[in-house]
């Protein structure tokens, strides 16, 4: 056993000045190159590169957004979900209404503007003005809702003419039995947007026939909150907004089924009738509109990009608003390449 470990020993000892010997007949005392042409000289240990940073750790800055209060829900959800995502940025999102969302945009002091309506040829031509313009992107659709109290058991459909004649200006309308023989003789207490508001505009042009034209003796806001807050305190309330925040409350309001004329049948807003525009005439298209300046930042670049993506997708349904066929955001994101 012990001549077997010496020889194990002698082999190892071997094998080791063998290998200081050819080491040094290949190389030089000065480490310089030996004649067969081969450096030998250890190269310096390769120091090991660190990973780039992730793409959302570069992006760092602010993005003001402001507008319509039907957009509001959607761009607040996108906004919070990119800021998980990229933390350097920040982006406040307001809801002043679709009208005073633009007015900021052509003076420069936001964006992106949220409208419930497209711009105007006179917006636009303002904001031209300001050497500057825009993109409209389509990002969802809305379907304005017309609602009651939970307790009102008679408006359970109703006809674009008498919605009319609720809504018009100078409307003669006071009691419900005024716009149906039949309803309760009780004062109609009433709830809609602000003048500011794109679904404002969009109600009255669709229901009034001339856009912002309307009665002016009702509780406005452009806070959709204290509208459905106003409905489901009164039995005898009726009022209007988007879709989104009836389906959030719909335990405590009830929609009106809509007829576009007697011989129709009544249509309740729900994703499905929204979606294929049977709901007439209140389903429609909503939009955020960058400023083309703006999107020459690589961090609202980005923001488009993510919100038009197929994440952004889904928030727009979690939203409760139905999202848009997928070309219609493939041509948003073509502003942004």
């Amino acid at each position: 056993m012990l001549n077997k470990a010496m020889r194990k020993g002698t082999i190892v000892m071997s094998s080791a000045v063998l290998a200081l010997t050819l080491a040094a007949c290949g190389q030089k005392d000065d480490g310089k190159t030996s004649a067969g042409g081969t450096t030998n000289t250890p190269a310096p240990a390769e120091t090991k590169k660190e990973d780039p940073k992730p793409a959302e750790q570069k992006l760092s800055g602010e993005i003001k957004i402001d507008g319509s209060s039907t957009v509001f829900p959607i761009s607040s959800a996108v906004a919070e979900e990119f800021m998980k995502k990229y933390k350097d940025v920040k982006v406040s999102v307001g809801e002043s209404g679709s009208g005073n969302g633009i007015k900021k945009l052509i003076g420069l002091e936001i964006d992106i503007a949220n409208s419930s309506r497209k711009m105007k040829d006179q917006e636009l031509a303002d904001l031209k003005a300001k050497n500057d313009d825009t993109v409209m992107m389509p990002i969802a659709l809305d379907g304005i809702t017309v609602v009651v109290n939970k307790d009102n058991t008679w408006a359970k459909e109703m006809t674009v003419a008498e919605l009319k004649k609720i809504w018009e200006k100078d409307s003669k309308v006071k009691k419900w039995s005024d716009v149906r023989a039949g309803w309760p003789a009780e004062d109609i207490k009433l709830f809609g947007p602000g003048t500011a508001s794109g679904t404002f505009e969009y109600f009255t042009e669709a229901i009034n026939g001339t856009a912002k034209v309307s009665r002016t003796d009702y509780t406005a806001s452009e806070d959709d909150n204290v509208l459905v807050k106003g409905v489901a305190g009164d039995k005898n309330a009726l009022g209007y907004f988007g879709y989104s925040y009836y389906f959030e409350n719909k335990e405590k309001l009830n929609a009106v089924g809509i007829k576009v004329d007697d011989a129709s049948p009544a249509v309740l807003p729900s994703h499905e009738t929204i979606e294929k525009l049977t709901y007439k005439p209140l389903a429609r298209e909503i939009y955020i509109y960058p400023l083309k300046s703006a999107l020459q930042k690589p961090h609202v670049k980005e923001f488009i990009k993510f919100y038009n993506s197929a994440e952004g997708q889904k928030l727009v349904e979690e939203a409760k608003y139905i999202k848009l066929p997928a070309d219609k955001y493939t041509k948003n994101l073509e502003a942004v390449k």
